[in-house]
């Protein structure tokens, strides 16, 4: 089921550890909405890069997210959240040219310098944040550029 024309149902919900553990990652019709409005934000990502998003990680049911060690209020429950990469840049370049951009995201972080995480609010009707984060062995930060 495509959610957008470059993002399918199966991409946002695809779990190596759901798959490996007999999870279910199938998320509910509220979680639905919300990653169609992902899906829909991460055409905007798409647009703004030029370069197609490979999505690692979207929607976690709390089985998976918790199989994963994931934070207990992360975004990914809710179909809110994407990590991806972007082949040819570095996580902090893709993180840069969204924090350049006037694109209305929740939170977007630098993770490890491997992989970037992006969110949309948790509500259609929430005013996104812009939080830019780093994320490392050092910890937590403000992304600076």
């Amino acid at each position: 089921m495509n959610l957008s024309p470059n993002f399918t149902l199966d991409e946002l919900t695809a779990s190596q550890t759901a798959d490996r553990r007999g999870l279910d990652n199938q998320p509910t019709p509220d979680h639905l909405e919300n990653l169609k409005r992902l899906a829909a934000f991460l055409e905007d990502v798409r647009a703004l890069i030029g370069k197609p998003l490979v999505v690692t990680s979207a929607y976690r049911s709390p089985e998976v997210n918790a199989a994963i060690g994931g934070s207990k209020s992360s975004q990914h429950m809710l179909g809110c959240a994407a990590d991806f990469v972007v082949r040819g840049m570095a996580p902090k370049q893709v993180v840069a040219a969204l924090v350049e951009s006037n694109l209305p995201f929740d939170q977007v972080i630098q993770e490890f310098d491997r992989w970037t995480h992006i969110s949309v609010p948790n509500t259609a009707s929430t005013k996104p944040r812009r939080q830019a984060l780093i994320i490392d062995r050092s910890g937590t930060r403000p992304f600076k550029a």
